[in-house]
């Protein structure tokens, strides 16, 4: 058995993730603990997968030849870690640098808190910069916020699932929320194992979201860790394909609202995201996001298999 077993899920970000992976490890000596590095490389094409072969051998790589998808290639590496019998899985971007202590503060917490089956870090941007690191489930209002100018003042406030930064001070305490944001998760392996995992079916985003209602439904409460704090670059997988990112975005939420929420609120979200995107395409010239706001509407409106990656 060992204490915590870390998945890190790559595509296309070599340095990145190397300087992910030296943060790792420095912390893991630091605080002593017994853990054990996945790295499950999604068929990058910029020597990542060499990269760890030869830089950090200690490293479980998994090699896919194709990319499943991040929810699917995380399942990968939580059923190889397994075999150790991990009392956490923690899931990482490799867009991130693990600030020292961290690790031990989240698993000091869960390990202080038995009714939490999962929690994330404070998360900041890579100048220093606060960053939400948790959030409410989305509502329609959310939507409205991601495609319509709305007063500035709002867009902090819980309407747009957002905690208030004040929660974040880093000599707080950890409270509770809906989901972390899916950069950084810590989960007890028993509720990984009694959850099931992300649902597959979810290609990229909204992924999180589901598994932790999930967690939640099961009678299983998460939180945020102010005083664990990692750096989180953001985006820079996805940024490399932008049209694509928003199919996969919009696509997903179409998944989540479909499994989650009423007909009515449905219904609801469908004209929104379809008033958003017509928006969108009268201020935009550039094709491919064209293309990819018209296949979003589509989606939306149930024109096209919102299960097609």
């Amino acid at each position: 058995m060992i204490d915590i077993a870390i998945i890190i899920v790559s595509w296309n970000v070599r340095d990145y993730l190397a300087d992910c992976l030296r943060s790792v490890f420095a912390d893991l000596n630091a605080a002593g603990l017994q853990g054990d590095v996945w790295v499950i490389d999604n068929a990058s094409t910029d020597g990542s997968p060499e990269l760890v072969a030869d830089v950090f051998p200690q490293v479980h790589l998994i090699a896919n030849e194709g990319n499943p998808g991040f929810g699917a290639a995380n399942n990968q590496g939580m059923q190889d870690a397994a075999r150790f019998q991990p009392r956490y899985y923690f899931l990482l971007n490799p867009d991130t640098l693990v600030r020292r202590g961290a690790l031990q503060r989240m698993i000091q917490f869960m390990d202080d808190t038995p009714k939490a089956g999962m929690c994330g870090a404070r998360l900041v941007y890579g100048d220093g910069r606060f960053q939400h690191s948790a959030f409410a489930f989305p509502g329609v209002f959310q939507l409205m916020f991601d495609l319509f100018p709305l007063p500035a003042r709002l867009y902090e406030s819980r309407l747009n699932g957002r905690y208030p930064r004040r929660l974040y001070d880093p000599y707080g305490q950890p409270f509770a929320i809906d989901h972390p944001l899916g950069a950084t998760m810590l989960v007890r392996g028993d509720v990984a194992d009694v959850t099931g995992g992300f649902d597959e079916d979810f290609f990229m985003y909204c992924e999180e979201l589901d598994w932790c209602w999930r967690i939640h439904k099961a009678g299983w409460q998460i939180y945020t860790v102010p005083d664990a704090e990692i750096v989180h670059y953001g985006g820079e997988s996805t940024k490399q394909v932008a049209a694509r990112s928003v199919i996969n975005l919009w696509q997903s939420r179409a998944q989540f609202y479909a499994r989650h929420y009423s007909a009515w609120t449905n219904l609801l979200a469908k004209k929104i995201v379809t008033l958003g995107m017509n928006r969108k395409l009268k201020e935009t010239k550039e094709p491919a996001l064209r293309a990819a706001y018209e296949k979003v509407s589509a989606i939306w409106q149930g024109k096209l298999d919102t299960t097609v990656s």
